[in-house]
């Protein structure tokens, strides 16, 4: 995981940020930018108004925001479909966020890697940071071995094919162990300190669609603690996927 910048820019960050939403939701409203970045909403216009300038965005007719030229390549990833899966889950992240008081995730696999569609961040003072717009290989993120997880074991060459025999072998041994109980695990796989436990989301025709996790700092994250966070995340999959069946086209 790469470390924040010591003088990092606000104005930048917020500015890839934007270009992250506008990928992943497909349209944008500046009130709807101004709220998720906690900014003003005349400083989320001017922001918005520069990447249309640039063409990373156009606006319709309505004065909502959508991917422009340079991120038209979003669109086959299903921008519309991965909002709607990121509204319908959301709520139910904040719910489980509120309950464990740990950072929850929401991400997608795109090929041998994972992409963070959105974060419920712990209000603790030591806590896992956002992780939207992250990138992640598939076969350390906790929600990508549980989409792994899924695929059948022929396919897994395939899908990450810079494995070497030994570690396709110890990954296909793991990934047994996660089908057996249900979700899998991140110890500090991915960044030094940081721990987590990660299960996928199925959508109303059974195909697994997402993954959730929970992420913890690696001092809260004991034996003790694992099975209580893996129940709580299965209870939150379990609310999600129930919503989803009711959403077409996902």
């Amino acid at each position: 995981m790469k470390n924040k910048p010591a003088y990092a820019l606000g104005s930048v960050d917020n500015v890839l940020l934007l270009l992250h939403m506008l990928r992943d939701q497909g349209r944008l409203k500046v009130t709807d930018a101004a709220k998720e970045l906690g900014i003003a909403r005349s400083t989320a216009h001017r922001l918005l108004a520069m990447l249309v300038y640039r063409d990373f965005a156009v606006q319709d007719e309505n004065h909502t925001y959508l991917p422009g030229p340079f991120l038209s390549s979003a669109g086959g990833v299903g921008g519309s479909a991965l909002r709607r899966l990121r509204e319908v889950a959301q709520p139910h992240m904040e719910a489980l966020c509120g309950r464990v008081h740990e950072t929850v995730n929401l991400m997608i696999r795109v090929g041998a890697e994972v992409r963070f569609l959105s974060s419920a961040e712990s209000p603790q003072i030591l806590h896992v940071g956002d992780r939207r717009g992250s990138i992640l290989p598939a076969h350390r993120a906790s929600g990508g071995k549980a989409l792994l997880a899924v695929l059948p074991a022929d396919r897994l060459g395939e899908v990450c094919p810079d494995l070497t025999e030994a570690e396709l072998a110890r990954l296909t041994r793991e990934l047994d162990e996660v089908r057996a109980r249900g979700y899998a695990l991140n110890v500090e796989e991915t960044e030094q300190g940081v721990s987590a436990v990660g299960a996928a989301v199925r959508d109303g025709r059974g195909a697994a669609v997402a993954a959730l996790s929970i992420a913890v700092p690696s001092a809260r994250f004991g034996p003790d603690r694992v099975g209580a966070f893996a129940r709580d995340l299965h209870r939150t999959v379990l609310d999600v996927e129930r919503d989803l069946a009711g959403v077409p086209d996902l």
